[in-house]
């Protein structure tokens, strides 16, 4: 395995750079939460369900389910920014094809695309960051970088009901990422000349990874993460159309809010982590707040407002999760150099709470209704909670 990914760190941080980069995962976001702000718009056109709506959300995160250490392995090979540029190409791609699907199925399968894009996005960026941003600012770059799933969200909420149909709003997203592309290629600084492993090393690497427990049971913490955060935000605009029964834009402003508070948490964790916060402290008491926002926010034991403000405890308080879980890939890597292979892993665990928030949440809320979903919630959080103070008896103080 080489160790171009994490090159020595430049004397000056490239902070154009790393602006792109989050940019870029900014836009790769936006992708995932269009779904949730269209899904009235398809039910109309489409005749979609809350299952089959679910699917289009959770099916971008499949390759992921496999494909986050291979993703790994291929930043070491290939080079970060060239993976990068290359994610972003796979989403153009599949974002045009579901602009002019013809139905359920060619959205469907345009969405894979659109995943597979995700999955190499969400992989390089922080291998980007690793490599051109100084040691001493890496929990701040990485703070950034872990903003890039509710800023995009909270931007395709905010504005996506301002279009006519959802085939504009794809359209408009592939041009968007096509944007990014030129804008990746011409800022990020190149990788250092690299060296080839052969693909037995690389198994090997993957197989040294997925043996090594604090890196496994970060992947499990991000998994359940993701399952929560989905498990709301893929139908938050739903939810708040039915429970507040108010139109789609003004669900939309709403929920743009909502998801825009899981930036401060994320910036806030930064700020946390370099004040050394025991991490496995920070991450079980966030769980478990989000747990108990869950019940406030399924249960109809309060109202319109009270709910709402429980969106934004939800948002939050679990924004202090992704960055301090990203984070702590790097530290809890056998080594340095398999730190992107860390990284992949830890990411196929979102994309498996991503696949099962939203399909088993859209499954459970149109069987039983709303309320049924706070019990997945809780247990959820209460078994994160518990995995990241296991991880604490492993690591270091900080840990």
């Amino acid at each position: 395995m080489t160790m171009a990914a994490f090159a020595p760190i430049p004397r000056d941080t490239h902070w154009g750079a790393v602006s792109v980069v989050v940019g870029s995962g900014i836009v790769t976001a936006i992708q995932i939460g269009k779904t949730a702000i269209a899904t009235p718009m398809l039910q109309t056109d489409l005749g979609l369900d809350l299952t089959a709506a679910g699917w289009l959300t959770g099916i971008c995160a499949v390759l992921g389910l496999v494909g986050g250490i291979p993703a790994g392995t291929l930043v070491a090979r290939a080079g970060d920014r060239r993976i990068l540029i290359l994610g972003l190409g796979s989403i153009v791609l599949g974002t045009s094809i579901g602009a002019t699907a013809p139905g359920y199925s060619v959205l469907l399968a345009s969405r894979v695309l659109e995943g597979f894009g995700f999955l190499l996005v969400t992989v390089a960026g922080p291998a980007i960051l690793n490599r051109l941003v100084k040691v001493g600012q890496r929990d701040i770059a990485i703070a950034l970088w872990s903003c890039f799933m509710p800023a995009g969200m909270a931007l395709v909420m905010l504005f996506g009901p301002l279009f006519s149909d959802w085939r504009t709003l794809w359209g408009s997203n592939a041009v968007l990422v096509a944007a990014a592309i030129v804008t990746g290629w011409a800022v990020i600084p190149a990788d250092p000349a690299r060296t080839s492993a052969s693909w037995r090393r690389t198994i090997s690497d993957a197989a040294r990874v997925l043996t090594s427990r604090e890196p496994v049971l970060l992947a499990v913490c991000f998994a359940l993460y993701s399952l929560m955060f989905f498990a709301l935000f893929s139908f938050l605009p739903v939810l708040l159309m039915e429970r507040m029964e108010i139109p789609h834009d003004a669900a939309g402003l709403l929920s743009a809010l909502a998801t825009g508070a899981n930036i401060i948490g994320n910036v806030g964790a930064g700020y946390v982590l370099g004040r050394s916060a025991r991490r496995s402290v920070l991450l079980a008491g966030a769980y478990l707040i989000m747990g108990l926002a869950g019940i406030g926010i399924f249960l109809p034991i309060a109202g319109n407002t009270p709910t709402f403000l429980f969106c934004l405890l939800f948002s939050g308080v679990g924004g202090l999760i992704p960055a301090t879980l990203i984070s702590s890939a790097p530290l809890l890597a056998p080594s340095a150099a398999l730190a992107p292979v860390v990284i992949g892993l830890v990411m196929q665990g979102s994309n498996l709470g991503q696949v099962i928030g939203p399909v088993a949440f859209g499954g459970v809320i149109g069987t039983y209704g709303w309320t049924a979903a706070a019990a997945i919630v809780v247990i959820a959080a209460m078994i994160a909670a518990v995995v990241a103070i296991v991880i604490s008896f492993y690591g270091g103080p900080n840990r």
